[in-house]
Order: C-alpha cells, then structure tokens, then sequence
C-alpha cells in the first residue's frame, strides 16, 4: 500500500490530533502524509448555528474522502452527524481523551467565584443553556475562534472567562491555563467529547485494516451509548 494520505482542518488543535494519529499509524508500519483542508467552519466568521453547525467541519474532509483526495480523515467525534455519511466508515475510535469541560477565567477564578454579570464566553449552545441554568447571574456570549483566540478574549481583559474541552487544552499542551475542571453535575460535556475518530472509505479494506489498530473497544462503546441519544 502506498503512502496513506490523511486529511485534516488546517487549525493547531485539528493538526495536532492527525500528528497523534499519524504517529500511531507510522509505529504500526504505514507511511503517512498529512494533507491540510480547509473547511467552511475554518473561513466563515459567523456563529456555527447560523452556518450548519459543527458538522460543517466535517463536509469538507468528508468530501476529500469520497472523492478519493485522501484515504483518511481524522475529525473530533463530536463533531460527526450522527447521521452516517454513505461510503464512509468510522474505522477508529481511539483511546478517549478527559471528556470534561474546563473554565479559563481571569484572576484564577471558579465558576462559583466569578461576580454575578460576569461576562463567559462559549460557542456552544448546550454550554450556553447549562451555564445559565446554574443561576451565578452570568452574561453568557457567543464566540467563535480557535483555542488561542479565545483564550485570548480572558487575556484581553474582552471577557471574563470561556468554556472550552478539556481535551483540546491537554492535546495543546495547555492546561494549566484552565482554571478549573466543571464537574459534569454543573455542565455535562457534549456527546462523544475527548474522542477521535478516524474515517475512510468503507470499500477501501486496506485502509479499514490498517486503521482498525487504532480502534479502543470501550471508549467507542461509550461514544456510541452518548450519541445514540442524539
């Protein structure tokens, strides 16, 4: 088999988790080539509800996919539709990252220690709707950027603090800038968050065979309970 070409969104986070897989992919004997997509999550500014929302990461590298562009994608599993994209198969899901949400704030701060109508920022609707159920008197505001430009928003002094994925902060490298890990009882995390998933073509057995080393039983057991109460 030639080399396989693995595609990706162009962001640090995004590129950061393809490195991870196509370093497992190497240590089990492929050859790999990183092939960076843009996708229209990555060039639109508006807020993901109003463009699709978060599955519009995964059309442009699903595309690549059918047409033969790349042999296989890497995508936050959160990310998928639930709804299964004919021709492909989910060949991986590898060993879970902390599912958990975290809070970087100013100051250090908690949840419990922001003043009431302090400003949060999220990109998600479900964080939006259980941050405010909490009832701290917190002004919740859409967002949208990567991980450093949000983060930028608290360093700024534009917001008091945002809501991200555990996960993303650990695979940058980057949690000690959280401030504090939400319990799920406050903010239950998304379906499938933490988790990877590794796509191809599911008439490619080759790529199905070379990718399925890197399947983890129990966190795609755990995925698939959350998902299926979508």
């Amino acid at each position: 088999m030639t080399a396989l070409r693995l595609g990706t969104r162009r962001s640090a986070l995004a590129t950061t988790q393809s490195g991870w897989v196509a370093d497992r992919l190497r240590a089990a004997g492929h050859d790999v080539e990183i092939v960076e997509i843009t996708t229209e999550g990555d060039v639109s500014g508006e807020l993901l509800t109003a463009i699709g929302g978060t599955g519009v990461f995964a059309a442009a590298i699903r595309r690549a996919l059918l047409d033969g562009r790349i042999d296989v994608a890497v995508h936050s599993l959160k990310d998928l539709p639930t709804t299964p994209e004919p021709g492909l198969v989910v060949a991986a899901v590898p060993v879970r990252e902390d599912s958990r949400d975290v809070l970087v704030a100013r100051d250090g701060l908690t949840l419990g220690e922001l003043p009431t109508g302090s400003v949060v920022g999220t990109g998600s609707p479900r964080r939006t709707a259980q941050l405010a159920a909490l009832g701290l008197g917190l002004d919740i505001r859409p967002i949208r950027g990567n991980v450093d430009t949000r983060i930028g928003f608290v360093t700024s002094g534009k917001l008091d603090a945002v809501v991200l994925a555990r996960a993303g902060l650990s695979r940058l490298d980057r949690l000690d800038e959280a401030t504090e890990v939400i319990d799920p009882i406050q903010v239950l995390p998304a379906p499938g968050q933490g988790a990877l998933a590794v796509e191809c073509q599911a008439d490619r057995a080759d790529v199905v065979a070379a990718v399925s080393v890197l399947d983890d039983a129990d966190t795609r057991a755990c995925v698939l309970a959350e998902r299926s109460l979508l």
